[in-house]
């Protein structure tokens, strides 16, 4: 394999190395990185900090009427409950959840927060918030 040492007229250091060399770097950086992403992804999912859902959970995700509702509902909250964590009324949660009304994203947040979620996670799709 043939490896060329050189500068740029600027004089930054470079290599020039055959493509088939600089496909295998790239692939193996990018297995490096899958495995740090995998094993921050195990970490997470030890110590709690994320969740897996399975078939029925997507199942009941995908049938309740928006995914606000869902994560209420998988967290055991009232509605009453959730409203007062999050800061909105009991009946805005309600028009929410239903898909009547929409929130901002500082709303979303909040009922994030209050749900251990991800606010991306209760936004609707094509929603503007």
């Amino acid at each position: 394999m043939t490896i060329v040492r050189t500068k740029t007229p600027s004089g930054e250091a470079i290599v020039i190395l055959p493509e088939a060399e600089f496909e295998r770097l790239i692939a193996l950086a990018e297995d490096a990185m899958d495995a740090r992403t995998l094993q921050a992804s195990q970490t997470r999912l030890a110590g709690g900090a994320d969740e897996v859902l399975g078939d029925s959970d997507l199942d009941a995700l995908r049938q309740a009427p928006s995914a606000l509702a869902f994560w209420r509902t998988r967290r055991r909250l009232t509605r009453n409950a959730l409203a007062n964590l999050g800061g909105v009324t009991e009946a805005f949660l309600a028009a929410l959840e239903r898909g009547e009304r929409a929130g901002d994203v500082i709303v979303y947040r909040a009922l994030a927060s209050a749900l251990g979620v991800e606010a991306e996670d209760l936004i609707p799709e094509g929603a503007d918030a």
